[in-house]
């Protein structure tokens, strides 16, 4: 049985000493977090995916929201100092963060960029975020994602 190839997300995880589980599942291309969660059998109120944001500022921004919420740009915005902000581009993901479309961490990007968590993660012992990788989802103690990435918690969302 050959070892699995590590995420920079699970390298991270590993050199932090954070406890997290693997979950892996069939998927050949991009499928959105619901999909997501029903293949893994992963919450849906628990389960998050990850947003890249650009500001009027031109820094870029990373938000961790349920994958059943919708962001809310003004609040997004806000909750950086930002006066706007805006997704970037799918073609631009893989040059910002290092990950491709649908494996998008927050953890392991190419650069940390500030990280805002939708305030709902706070209640849960475990949530689950992506892997790094289409095909691994993570599953994690927020506060352990929230300390590591040096995250904020607000409300984001519609």
């Amino acid at each position: 049985m050959g070892k699995e190839a590590k995420t920079n997300a699970m390298r991270m995880l590993d050199k932090n000493k954070i406890e997290y589980e693997v979950l892996n599942y069939e998927c050949e291309e991009f499928i959105d977090g619901m999909h997501t969660a029903e293949v893994t059998g992963a919450p849906v109120e628990q389960s998050f995916k990850t947003l890249v944001m650009q500001g009027k500022s031109k820094q870029y921004y990373v938000y961790v929201v349920p994958i059943a919420e919708e962001v809310d740009l003004k609040k997004a915005a806000k909750a950086v100092g930002e006066k706007s902000v805006e997704m970037i581009h799918v073609k631009d993901i893989t040059k910002v963060t290092g990950y491709v479309r649908g494996g998008c961490s927050p953890l392991g990007m190419k650069k940390q960029y500030k990280t805002v968590i939708h305030n709902s993660a706070d209640q849960y012992e475990k949530i689950y975020i992506s892997g790094g990788r289409i095909g691994i989802t993570l599953a994690l103690n927020p506060k352990d994602l929230f300390n590591m990435i040096d995250a904020i918690y607000a409300d984001i969302v519609s």
